[in-house]
């Protein structure tokens, strides 16, 4: 029997499915239908049709086969050499072969300008949370239709910011296809898998799996399962890239061999297609009479890529205390700050956990960063209230947060114990050192709700009880110095 979605949901981390060795090791799912290449910013090149690529230079006066040499550029053309992003493609008709561009109607439930001066968007210290979004029952909503904005900070056309999506959907994408021209998609499947064509191959995304589609990557989405929901972090002005390792050295966390970029594959047809371009935050539609994914060989660092969250290598503390949870960075994309990411993506994904005479939950904290969280499948029991898989829980920075009394006084009372957390469960966090603003259509759902601050508000004052104890030491103290207190 092949295997299915949910057979990855119930491993610990991917070297289970390998057998201890007993059988050959594989790279893919095995219920993924498509073959990949693996790195990180690696120069990759693929040709489906052997001998297309022209070697020596780029834009030969004529193409093997009559193709049309492209080429993406993604970065500045000064840009140094380890941060020049490009690709050329070899195709049977270019990208300008179209026939002009029409303005959409506003989607009224997404949203680009996440500056407070925008009436749509609201600011709030109260932490928020959502139940899961419910996907579409009625009319055709494919992946396009069914993009609804949470949050954000920014505003695209200032190159700098992120914004956090959902989408619902219950159609595949039938020769139309979409472009980002504001940023990249970083695209989490929660529920269905994602058959995700691009204008370089194919990528098949299960819930347990991300994809990133970069700035200008023409793609379509099919949904092999039926009604699909997932979740989207946009960010403009940066890319991202593999966090720094500093003392880990050379391995752990997200290794670069397990992402995963597709080989070439084309599709040539003379039939109307439709392609829905956004740029700043606005929806645009051209029109041409060929298929978008007509590239027929390809070579570049500027390629759309997937990764398996269930190959994380987690690491931690093994004597005491808690690490800061930069730990569990999958990917990260740099802002203007050297010292703060323009955004994080974070997963919780099963580990052990054996330090002793520590804290085990997530110690009572305030930091800088805003913080917008999403469950995958499982529980997360890090959360507070109603935090379901589909769901979403947000803070603001400086916010406090942390567990209830009642597992605050549980954990406390009782000696860490050698445990495995986040049995069968994935969740994320998309984080960031800007703070968020939340869109018209998040605000007013129906599915949102606050944080219950009652949960903390019964947080016991021990110091009290030792009343007595601390004036005799205070009063010791006194004795001894020669001085009151505070002087």
């Amino acid at each position: 029997m092949p295997a299915q979605t949910e057979d990855y949901q119930k491993i610990f981390h991917w070297a289970e499915t390998q057998k201890d060795g007993t059988i050959p090791s594989f790279a893919t799912r095995k219920n993924d239908p498509y073959e990949y290449q693996s790195g990180f910013n690696n120069s990759f090149e693929s040709e489906a049709v052997p001998g297309t690529i022209p070697h020596g230079q780029n834009s030969p006066r004529c193409v093997r086969f009559g193709l049309y040499a492209e080429q993406m550029t993604a970065t500045a053309f000064v840009a140094p050499r380890h941060m020049n992003k490009k690709a050329w493609l070899y195709r049977a008709r270019p990208a300008v072969a179209h026939q002009g561009f029409t303005e959409l109607p506003d989607n009224e439930d997404t949203e680009a300008c996440f500056i407070p001066i925008n009436k749509r968007v609201h600011i709030s210290p109260t932490q928020l949370a959502w139940l899961p979004f419910d996907i579409p029952t009625d009319g055709d909503i494919d992946f396009v239709s069914g993009l609804k904005t949470i949050a954000g900070s920014g505003d695209p056309t200032l190159r700098e910011g992120l914004a956090v999506h959902t989408f619902l959907c219950n159609k595949s994408m039938e020769r139309r296809a979409t472009v980002n021209s504001d940023g990249d998609y970083l695209i989490v499947a929660q529920q269905g898998a994602l058959d995700i064509q691009t204008e370089f191959g194919m990528l098949y995304v299960q819930p347990g799996e991300i994809c990133v589609i970069q700035r200008g990557q023409r793609f379509k989405v099919k949904l092999p399962d039926g009604p699909t929901r997932g979740y989207i972090l946009e960010i403009w002005g940066s890319n991202f890239q593999l966090p720094e390792l500093g003392p880990l050295g050379a391995n752990g966390l997200a290794n670069a061999r397990d992402f995963l970029h597709p080989v070439a594959k084309y599709e040539i047809e003379q039939e109307p297609w439709e392609i829905i371009y956004k740029l700043g935050g606005k929806f645009f539609k051209s029109t041409q009479q060929h298929s978008p994914f007509d590239v027929v060989a390809w070579h570049g660092n500027y390629v759309p890529y997937k990764y398996d969250l269930t190959k994380f290598v987690n690491v931690g503390s093994i004597s005491v205390d808690h690490i800061d949870p930069s730990i569990f960075c999958v990917l990260t994309a740099p802002s203007r700050d050297p010292t703060a990411p323009l955004a994080d993506f974070l997963i919780f994904s099963p580990r052990w956990d054996v330090a002793s005479h520590t804290y085990r939950p997530p110690y009572y904290h305030r930091n800088a960063a805003s913080e917008l969280m999403g469950l995958i499948y499982g529980e997360y029991a890090g959360r507070s209230d109603e935090f379901q898989p589909g769901g979403v829980s947000f803070e603001c920075g400086f916010v406090p947060h942390g567990v209830a009394y009642e597992e605050f006084k549980a954990a406390s009372a009782e000696p860490p114990p050698e445990m495995r957390i986040s049995k069968d469960a994935i969740a994320f966090m998309m984080e960031s050192s800007r703070p968020f603003t939340i869109t018209d259509w998040a605000w007013n759902s129906e599915k949102k709700h606050e944080h219950e601050p009652k949960m903390w508000d019964n947080l016991v004052d021990n110091f009290s009880k030792h009343k007595e104890e601390v004036e005799r030491l205070l009063s010791e103290g006194v004795k001894k110095m020669g001085v009151a207190n505070g002087h």
